[in-house]
C-alpha cells in the first residue's frame, strides 16, 4: 500500500543504541512515534559490541512490538555498536516497510577500518551492499546523511521533515536515543563497574558510516 504522508496517524518506528564499551553489550531502544509526534509504543533489545548481531536486533524490537500500523523504519545510523552493521535489505524485506537510515557527518568510509576486525570480508561485503548515502537538506536548515530501501528521494524528503522538528535529528530517533541511554544506565546500576565509568557510547553523530 502506498504510503500516505499526510494522514494523522502515519507511524515510524525509530530506533537508536547506547552501550558500554567495557561491558562488550549495547542496548537498542525503539520508539513508535504518530505524524502528529505523538509516542504510543516502544521496545527494546540487546547487541554485541563488534558483533554482526544489530539487524536482529533491529527486527527483535519489530516483531516484539507486533504491531500492523507502522509506516517505516527509521534508524539512528546503519553501522552502530563499533561496527556491528545494519543489514537494510534483510530489515526492509523481513517487515515489508520502507526503511531509511540516518547519519550527521560526511564521511570517506570505513573500508579501511573494517579491513582491520575479524570478520573482515563479510563486513566489506556487508558495508558495500549498503551503498552511498544520498545528501538530504531539511527544512530547519541542517543536512543529513541517508540511506534508503522501498522510499523515493522525495519520500525520504519528506519523511524526514514531517518528523524533524528543529536541528538535524528526527524526532522518533532523538526520543529512541534518550531512552537507549536511560535503560542503559538504569541496567548498568544494578551492576556496576569502575571500567564503565565514563565508557558510555552511543552513535550520536553518524559521521562514521
Amino acid at each position: 500500500m502506498p504510503l500516505n504522508f499526510f494522514k494523522r496517524g502515519l507511524r515510524a518506528l525509530g530506533i537508536a543504541e547506547s552501550f558500554f564499551k567495557s561491558r562488550g553489550r549495547a542496548v537498542l531502544a525503539g520508539v513508535v512515534m504518530r505524524g502528529d509526534l505523538q509516542i504510543d509504543g516502544f521496545g527494546f533489545a540487546r547487541i554485541t559490541l563488534g558483533g554482526l548481531d544489530a539487524t536482529q536486533g533491529v527486527l527483535e524490537i519489530y516483531r516484539r512490538l507486533g504491531r500492523r500500523d507502522i509506516n517505516v523504519v527509521m534508524l539512528n545510523g546503519c553501522i552502530i555498536s563499533l561496527f556491528n552493521l545494519i543489514d537494510l535489505d534483510e530489515v526492509h524485506g523481513a517487515t515489508g516497510l520502507p526503511v531509511l537510515c540516518v547519519s550527521y557527518e560526511d564521511s570517506p568510509g570505513l573500508e579501511g577500518y573494517l579491513r582491520e576486525l575479524p570478520d573482515a570480508g563479510r563486513r566489506l561485503e556487508m558495508y558495500r551492499r549498503l551503498g552511498g548515502r544520498d545528501v538530504v537538506e531539511l527544512h530547519t536548515g541542517h543536512r543529513v546523511y541517508v540511506r534508503s530501501r522501498g522510499l523515493e528521494e522525495h519520500e525520504v524528503r519528506h519523511l524526514l521533515n514531517r518528523f524533524t522538528l528543529q536541528g538535524s535529528v528526527p524526532e522518533p530517533l532523538r526520543v529512541a536515543r534518550l531512552l537507549s541511554r536511560s535503560l542503559l544506565r538504569w541496567l548498568s546500576a544494578e551492576s556496576p563497574s569502575p571500567e564503565a565509568v565514563g565508557e558510555e557510547g552511543q552513535h550520536t553523530q553518524g559521521g562514521d558510516d
